[in-house]
């Protein structure tokens, strides 16, 4: 039997005003997403297409609109209390580790600010040591009293990375956390996510625009679109095998791919705008190339919602084009 998630999205939607008299923004509009206990789960999509404000809702920082989140079976509370005790055990990592970190704050307070918000009544400086270590910065002492500008840019990520683990989470949401960096840098910080779950038993869900790092990463990826997802698997299955047109597209571009890039024409249509039928057919090359009218689903495109796919680690996919094949 496979493990119960360790935190699980149930048919959950998140909504924002529409401005000026605009309809109201679906920026996630039916997700239903788990991650298992020591399981890294990429997020990849275009910007835009509603994976930040997945990753922020199942932080508890946004609240749904609709459905909801559990973390260890238990529904997620919006009450202060509550969601600071969450907080301890799920924990964010952001790509800008400069604009993450106060720079005027030592490493050491850096890292040592979770603990005092969380009433940490242990020994402090052995816990932003140990932190520190476990984050790749040894000795950690020597690190204590640096600041930000003193750092390279992949050190100042492992300090955020050290902030996170410092609490000892469960899971860790990390957005676009090499984005920012070198290429040189990059693999050192994708090894280190590695061995933490390996070491600790640590949950991730890394939110990613690069396929390249969901596979260097990921045991499994699920490909986001216009606030819904689209296509979700093992990593291998998916990116050696994509069934979805976009998620085709999306690895069409990568440098390692064999065929010619596929690309997609306009841009992702505006969340306040969900057009009807499956929402990628004004983009979707099987559909321009005829293919779509040729297997006799081109009208379902247009026109037939699609259901929201499971959350669970099956190989799923959302489309007409797919299952008509």
């Amino acid at each position: 039997m496979p493990a119960a998630p360790l935190l699980s999205a149930a048919g959950l939607n998140v909504t924002f005003p529409g401005r000026r008299g605009a309809p109201p923004a679906r920026a996630v509009d039916g997700v239903d997403l788990d991650i298992g206990p020591g399981e890294i789960v990429a997020l990849v999509g275009e910007s835009g297409c509603g994976k930040t404000t997945l990753a922020r809702t199942l932080l508890g920082l946004v609240p749904p609109t609709g459905g909801g989140v559990s973390f260890a079976g238990e529904p997620l509370g919006y009450a202060s209390r509550t969601l600071k005790a969450y907080r301890k055990r799920v924990q964010l990592v952001l790509q800008d580790p400069s604009g993450s970190l106060n720079p005027r704050h030592t490493v050491y307070d850096a890292v040592a600010e979770g603990l005092r918000i969380h009433g940490y009544r242990g020994d402090e400086r052995e816990a932003v040591a140990e932190a520190l270590s476990r984050a790749g910065l040894r000795p950690p002492e020597r690190f204590f009293l640096r600041y930000p500008h003193e750092l390279s840019g992949g050190q100042r990520q492992r300090v955020v990375i050290a902030g996170a683990l410092v609490l000892k989470p469960e899971l860790i949401v990390a957005d676009e956390p090499v984005a920012s960096l070198d290429a040189s840098v990059r693999g050192e910080i994708l090894a280190l996510l590695l061995s933490l779950r390996d070491e600790l038993g640590l949950s991730a869900l890394v939110v990613t625009h690069d396929l390249g790092l969901a596979w260097n990463i990921a045991d499994r990826v699920a490909v986001m679109y216009l606030g819904r997802i689209v296509e979700t698997g093992p990593v291998e299955d998916v990116l050696t095998n994509p069934q979805h047109p976009y998620t085709q597209a999306l690895l069409s571009v990568l440098p390692e791919s064999d065929g010619p890039p596929v690309i997609l024409t306009g841009e992702p249509p505006d969340p306040s705008r969900i057009p009807t039928g499956c929402r990628f057919h004004a983009r979707c090359q099987v559909l321009a190339s005829g293919e779509a009218e040729r297997a006799g689903v081109a009208e379902r495109c247009r026109s037939e919602a699609l259901p929201v796919l499971m959350g669970g680690a099956s190989t799923q996919v959302a489309c007409h084009w797919v299952g008509a094949g």
